[in-house]
Parts: C-alpha cells; sequence; structure tokens
C-alpha cells in the first residue's frame, strides 16, 4: 500500500511539473485516443444493436460516470438561469449524436473522422450569421478551403454519396451549432455546469428514440457499452481540461491524431483502408480549421493589445 500511495505521490509530482502547454497537449492526445476507441467500439456494437439505443447507454453510463463530480459539489453546478438554452443544447446534440453514431454503423470510421472535421467550418459561417462577427477574405478563404476538402472526400458526380457521408455533415452543422450555444452560455455558466447539463439532458432525451428501435442483447454486449460510455467521458473530461491548462491553438494539431487512430482501429477491426481522397481532403479540412483558430487567437490578442 506504502509503495502505491509512493508511485501516486510521484506521478502527481511529475505531472505538476510539467507546463501548462506540456499538460494540454498530453490531456489532448489523450481525448483522441479515447474518442477513437469511443467510435470504434460504437461501430462493433452497431453490427448487433441500432445506433439509437447504443447513444441511450453511452449516454446513460457518461452520466452515470459524471456522477460523481455531481454529488462532490453537492450539485451545486446544477443552478442555473438558462435551463431553456441547456435544454436546447440538449436536443441539439441528441440529433447531432444519433446521426453520426448511425453514420459509424454504415461509413468507415477513418471517413467519418474526417469529415467530422467541418464543424469548426461551420461554427466559423454561424458566428457571422448569429453572432455578427466580421469576418475578412483570409478567413472566407479558409472556409472555402475546407468545403474544398470535403468535396474531395465526398467527390460528387464522381461517386455516389453515401448517406453515411450526408449524416455526418448534417452532425458537424448540428455540432456548431451545439458550439454556439456554448459559447454563449460560457459567458455566465461554468465548464461543469454546461457539461452536467448536457449529460442530463442528452440521457432523458434519448430515452423514447432507444425505446423506438429496442432490441434485446447479452451480457457481453452490454459491457462493451459501459466502455463506450467510460471512453466517451474520458475523452470528454480530458479535453474540457486539456482546454483549462492552454489555448485551443496549441492544443488543435493534435486533434488531427483522431484520423490515424481511426483509421488504424478501421483497417485493424474492420479491414478499411482509408483511400488517398479521404487523406488529402481531411488534411485540407483540418488545415482550413486550424487557420481560422489561429486567426481568431490573433484578432483577440490585437484587441486586448
Amino acid at each position: 500500500m506504502a509503495s502505491q500511495n509512493y508511485v501516486i505521490k510521484g506521478a502527481s509530482t511529475f505531472w505538476n511539473r510539467q507546463t501548462p502547454v506540456m499538460r494540454g497537449i498530453v490531456l489532448m492526445c489523450l481525448s483522441t485516443v479515447a474518442f477513437s476507441i469511443m467510435h470504434g467500439l460504437v461501430r462493433f456494437v452497431s453490427e448487433v444493436l441500432p445506433p439509437f439505443q447504443i447513444a441511450f447507454f453511452r449516454n446513460i453510463f457518461g452520466l452515470a460516470f459524471l456522477l460523481p463530480l455531481l454529488m462532490r459539489s453537492r450539485f451545486a453546478v446544477l443552478r442555473t438561469r438558462q435551463i431553456g438554452l441547456h435544454a436546447l443544447r440538449g436536443v441539439i446534440n441528441m440529433a447531432a449524436m444519433l446521426m453520426f453514431f448511425t453514420a459509424l454503423s454504415i461509413s468507415p470510421i477513418a471517413k467519418v473522422t474526417a469529415l467530422g472535421f467541418t464543424a469548426p467550418i461551420f461554427m466559423a459561417i454561424l458566428a457571422v450569421i448569429v453572432l455578427g462577427e466580421r469576418f475578412r477574405i483570409y478567413r472566407w478563404s479558409a472556409i472555402f478551403l475546407g468545403f474544398a476538402g470535403m468535396l474531395i472526400i465526398l467527390r460528387p458526380g464522381l461517386v455516389v454519396i453515401d448517406t453515411g457521408a450526408l449524416l455526418v455533415i448534417g452532425s458537424a452543422v448540428l455540432w456548431a451549432v451545439a458550439m454556439l450555444i456554448i459559447k454563449i452560455q460560457s459567458r455566465t455558466e461554468s465548464s461543469l455546469t454546461i457539461v452536467a447539463y448536457m449529460g442530463i439532458f442528452l440521457g432523458v432525451f434519448s430515452i423514447a428514440p432507444a425505446l423506438w428501435v429496442w432490441q434485446p442483447f447479452e451480457l457481453q454486449t452490454l459491457g462493451l457499452m459501459v466502455l463506450i460510455g467510460l471512453f466517451g467521458s474520458i475523452a470528454q473530461m480530458a479535453i474540457s481540461e486539456s482546454l483549462k491548462e492552454t489555448d485551443p491553438t496549441a492544443l488543435m494539431p493534435f486533434d488531427f491524431l483522431k484520423l490515424i487512430w481511426t483509421a488504424m482501429i478501421g483497417a485493424w477491426f474492420f479491414a478499411e483502408i482509408p483511400d488517398m481522397f479521404t487523406w488529402i481532403g481531411a488534411t485540407v479540412i483540418f488545415s482550413s480549421g486550424l487557420f481560422i483558430a489561429f486567426r481568431e487567437r490573433s484578432v483577440r490578442s490585437q484587441r486586448i493589445s
């Protein structure tokens, strides 16, 4: 027992000695691994259960792993004046998750991940429409570059655009709307309050879709869904903590690791080899999103100075 405490104390000391940027990068990399494993598990379980039912268990078990944090604060984090906005975001997040999980069940997971990188681009467009943010030509150029990357992956007119690809794009649009709401909520709400209500409303709103398609399952499948909830929670907490450690622009380059991990999982477990267009398109999309993030940081720094 003493040796175990010594190891834990040593690891904690070593972690605290690292710079905030290094801790943020490590946590971001951890989140990409956790997200990728979760996506692989969703793909595997979708062979025996409908995606709507998987989403329900992901949310229920995810909320269960979040419960200790709520109990530690004695549920004080649930105090809010924006319950309606939380509920709206819950509906949007639920729709985005159902679309994304359905896409994972019918499309190569590397392709789903690649198209998922379009969410920041859609958010940039919504920021202009909803928040009235002003974009200069370089930022619009980055947005158009992102759409060009999406077209490289989809190749409309050359190949048939599959349903999974359309679902991922729809999910990215909805996720962009949810991120915009989070951006508005963060002005008055803590990150834990935002995450807590997301877990609660996702759990509630996923009940009806799951009951609609409910299928019996074995104990082994239940164990895999517990892992989906666990890795989903690890991913969410890791990315949330990484953003507390350092600026998002220092972390975004490492988000591209998700494509590498999911490509490896797809190739190893599902015999899915991403084609050249997926890699090229994903690189173009991700680069445009990265450019937008760096420009926003630059503009924000100029305003502060």
